[in-house]
């Protein structure tokens, strides 16, 4: 049943639903792992914590050579220092900013191509005409968990000599065709900040297949030591901490009833939104998905500002994600005809979407959508 009409829609009673909240486990728990910490007095630089949730997060993901890191933008630039990429990197327009920042901060050029207006996902069928003998490699999105078309894109890397990345900072999870979507590519990068499904307050990974990237990636998270009084190649500080790594052995335990939680919510707004006039992400087929995120797309920005007004006046802040479109950022080339990543960052919204938020307050949300779309 649809959330009562009460005086509360005048927004005389605000609520306080932001976009989202990160998931805390039990403190009585976190605190037993600070309380070992303080026991050992081992902090950082690869301690038992770290390593610990490595293994457990290998397992859990039924992946091989995760190494975490600070965060998911520290992974992205490991990623490309590991693969020596220079030049050119085809790269998608509509992702949040660390995936073109990390390639610039890394003396590489995004060349942007559009993506599919069903999945979000950067378009297969655009990367080839983009490549040129400058570039080296394509860095894709995932876009809220959604696998890209990384039997196209493969194909594509593989018949051009070309390196792939993916950022992969909502897939947590995720599984496309029986396998971890994490071990497409030649590196995927995750994220474990406080806003994601799964989080170590800050944090990130770096994951791949190659065992010979793995161990030149350890160099390049620490320093690039080899031992406490040698150095065996450039390196920068990517690693984290023992209480980070606390809170994500803490989580882990809990991330089936957090993707179930997930799932209940996203599949209620699919309910009640049905019949409106809005656009949802097509999730690609044979992906087990994580429902980390509830994206939808009206028809015109005007219609975005009026719903986020409408909703605001309730206290419920949705997010535009992702705005801009990247092509437009001040760092890098204008004058890309990128006519679907234009529309669709000027008219996507990110519903609400957590833990602890209750159906009530998602047929509120919906009601009101509909109400003013």
């Amino acid at each position: 049943m649809l959330y009562p009409s009460t005086e509360k829609d005048t927004g005389v009673l605000k609520k306080n639903i932001p976009v989202t909240k990160p998931f805390l486990p039990p403190k009585e728990e976190y605190l037993e792992y600070l309380s070992k910490i303080w026991d050992r007095n081992w902090l950082t630089n690869n301690g038992p914590n770290v390593k610990d949730l490595e293994k457990k997060l290998e397992k859990h993901l039924d992946i091989q050579n995760l190494l975490f890191l600070t965060n998911g933008t520290i992974a992205i630039q490991i990623a490309i220092k590991a693969l020596e990429l220079k030049g050119e990197v085809i790269t998608t327009p509509f992702s949040y900013v660390a995936t073109t920042s990390s390639l610039v901060w890394e003396n590489c050029t995004p060349v942007f191509v559009d993506i599919d207006p069903g999945t979000f996902n950067v378009n297969p069928e655009l990367i080839e005409k983009a490549i040129t003998k400058n570039t080296t490699a394509i860095l894709a999105t995932h876009v809220f968990g959604n696998p890209c078309d990384v039997e196209a894109i493969q194909d594509i890397a593989n018949r051009n000599g070309l390196k792939v990345i993916y950022d992969a900072a909502h897939c947590f999870g995720v599984n496309y065709k029986g396998m971890s979507l994490l071990e497409y590519g030649d590196i995927s990068t995750l994220s474990f900040h406080a806003t994601k499904l799964f989080h170590t307050v800050e944090g990130g990974a770096v994951v791949t297949a190659n065992k010979e990237l793995q161990a030149k990636m350890l160099y390049l998270r620490n320093f690039g030591h080899d031992g406490p009084e040698r150095f065996a190649n450039l390196g920068v500080n990517g690693k984290n901490s023992e209480f980070h790594a606390a809170m994500g052995l803490c989580n882990l335990k809990y991330i089936d009833d957090i993707k179930a939680k997930r799932k209940e919510q996203y599949q209620t707004y699919l309910e009640l939104l049905q019949d409106s006039n809005l656009k949802f992400q097509q999730i690609r087929n044979e992906t087990d998905y994580n429902f980390s995120y509830f994206p939808v797309v009206f028809e015109s920005e005007n219609i975005l500002f009026k719903v986020i007004e409408k909703l605001g006046e309730m206290g419920i802040k949705p997010r535009r994600y992702f705005y801009p479109s990247l092509a437009k950022l001040p760092y890098v080339e204008k004058n890309y005809d990128l006519p679907v990543a234009d529309k669709t960052s000027k008219s996507v919204l990110c519903l609400p979407l957590y833990h602890k938020l209750e159906l009530e307050d998602i047929e509120l949300i919906c009601r009101i959508i509909k109400q003013n779309t």
